[in-house]
């Protein structure tokens, strides 16, 4: 048996610290998850925040695995297109761009503070206090900006701009004007003073006093359209996963409203029915048969009602294959041809297994006045809003592309793993189950491997793109790109496992900066 305490996987240094210390002090992995949760606020701003949302994925040993869903929901009034601060920028990936709305319109009713307090009553072993505790001390001491969270905030500096109180949390100490480098130390107080209320006060702080009143007050006069009973009427919903059998692995993920999990199953049906195992890995052959699936699972994507579970397929959301080929020869008769968020998973000795997925979108530009806390964004994501920016259903919780798994596999080993990247999250959660269950992978190896995405058309790959694999797939591919490098475009999988025997391993994803840590017995 394993001797550790247990393993966590997240996306920065300082995230699994927080939960590898929460380990050691004798909490359990959903304790580690809420910790980590808290201090990925701090030590990755631009991916995660309390004024954003998420979703946990739950295994308990001999009891049913839960998803917790707190992403943001959508307020219950709308107000007149030309009243709305609502405004475009581009984020600049390098070698793509990415167009976002911010401003105080894009804000929905976050939930991430009312899903830590519901992970924490029903979950944890620990008090609020200890659990946000790592974090409140890291605002107060500051976090060195790696390289990692540098990038990042090049990407979006145009958010970080949008207002002097957003820019002065992520500017330089030494120059005024410029975003922290790499190596210099940006604090929080205001943020560790809110993690200390809420230790204190619990989520009624937030969603029905104080903080309540300033967010309204400022979604009133500023162009924002959350009120009252947006905040107040908030609810966590748990729900069953959504559960597809894929070659002796069962795969347990988001289900519905979220399309994520639900797009997953979607592509592993298509995979099933391909012999992966007689192709070499990473040549055209392998290479277009996850491009096809990628494909047609997009086609999906475009036809799925947007909003409450009861209008997505529930037979689909159940894994019933025979349906998933229906699906795909309605697919056919359509002559079809071939953003920020964090993940941290966590596993104890105790069999427990937490994966947290969380998002801020990129983020409003809007931070809560003496908060340290900047709102999320998620009425101006268009992935999540397919109908249009304006045109968001009323109370509704939002689809998201996150997507929290757990993977059972043959021999009793279990893999928790999630991603970031937007609507890549699919493509590189997808790649990463196939590449540990058809090519048995070791999971750093399955994580790290280089992968693809294609959708609207393009084709794009992570090197190496050799000659004969690029003149095999643009036969059905005319539209390729070749990345330089490996980049965080393609998703960011951060996962852990546990074997039968209780033996842990984890692998954080290098496209963002992922680490895996162990947790030791009295000790960190």
């Amino acid at each position: 048996m394993s001797t550790t305490k247990g393993i966590v996987a997240a996306g920065h240094e300082q995230t699994a610290e927080a939960a590898v210390r929460t380990l050691a002090a004798g909490g359990n992995a959903f304790d580690a998850a809420a910790a980590g949760f808290c201090a990925a606020c701090v030590a990755e701003p631009l991916l995660a925040s309390l004024g954003g949302g998420g979703f946990l994925l739950a295994w308990v040993p001999d009891a049913e695995p839960r998803v917790y869903d707190f992403f943001a929901h959508t307020p219950r009034h709308r107000r007149a297109e030309p009243e709305v601060e609502l405004y475009p920028i581009v984020a600049d990936f390098g070698e793509a761009t990415q167009e976002f709305h911010i401003g105080r319109g894009s804000i929905a009713t976050p939930g991430a503070i009312r899903g830590l307090c519901r992970m924490q009553a029903d979950l944890c072993r620990l008090p609020l206090r200890e659990i946000v505790e790592p974090a409140r001390r890291l605002a107060l001491d500051g976090v060195a900006v790696n390289p990692f969270q540098h990038f990042a905030a090049t990407i979006i500096e145009p958010i970080l701009r949008a207002s002097p109180a957003v820019f002065a949390l992520h500017e330089s100490p030494s120059e005024q004007g410029r975003l922290a480098g790499v190596g210099e130390i940006i604090r929080n107080p205001a943020l560790a003073n809110l993690l200390q209320a809420l230790a204190d006060e619990g989520d009624g702080l937030f969603y029905r006093g104080e903080l309540a009143y300033r967010l309204v007050r400022d979604c009133a006069e500023g162009g924002g359209h959350l009120q009252a009973e947006d905040l107040a009427g908030y609810r966590v919903r748990v729900r069953r996963p959504l559960a597809v059998d894929y070659r002796g692995a069962r795969v347990l993920t988001n289900p519905p409203p979220s399309l994520g999990g639900l797009l997953i199953a979607f592509a592993l049906g298509l995979l099933a029915e391909v012999d992966l195992s007689s192709r070499r890995w990473g040549q055209a052959e392998h290479r277009g048969a996850l491009a096809r699936a990628m494909g047609l699972t997009q086609a999906m994507r475009a036809r799925l009602p947007p909003g409450e579970a009861s209008e997505v397929p529930i037979d689909l959301a159940q894994g019933d294959f025979p349906l998933l080929a229906r699906l795909r020869r309605m697919m056919r008769r359509y002559a079809i041809r071939a953003r920020g968020t964090t993940q941290i998973s966590v596993a104890d000795a105790a069999g427990n297994l937490a994966s947290l997925s969380l998002s801020n979108g990129e983020g409003s530009g809007y931070l809560l006045p003496g908060t340290g806390l900047m709102l999320n964004n998620m009425l101006g994501e268009e992935d999540i809003n397919p109908e249009g920016i304006h045109r968001w259903p009323r109370d509704r919780r939002l689809a998201s592309m996150m997507a929290p798994s757990l993977i059972t596999l043959g021999d009793g080993t279990r893999i928790a793993l999630g991603s970031g990247g937007s609507n890549r999250i699919r493509s590189a959660i997808l790649q990463v189950i196939s590449n540990r269950v058809d090519f048995g992978m070791p999971l750093a190896e399955a994580v790290s491997a280089p992968r693809i995405h294609f959708e609207g058309g393009l084709l794009n790959l992570e090197p190496p793109c050799g000659a004969e694999t690029l003149a095999g797939l643009a036969r059905h591919h005319p539209r390729i790109k070749c990345w330089e490098a490996p980049n965080l475009f393609f998703g960011g999988v951060h996962s852990v496992a546990r074997r039968a025997d209780g033996g842990l391993e984890g692998a954080g994803d290098p496209r963002r900066g992922g680490v895996a840590r162990i947790a030791l017995p009295g000790g960190r």
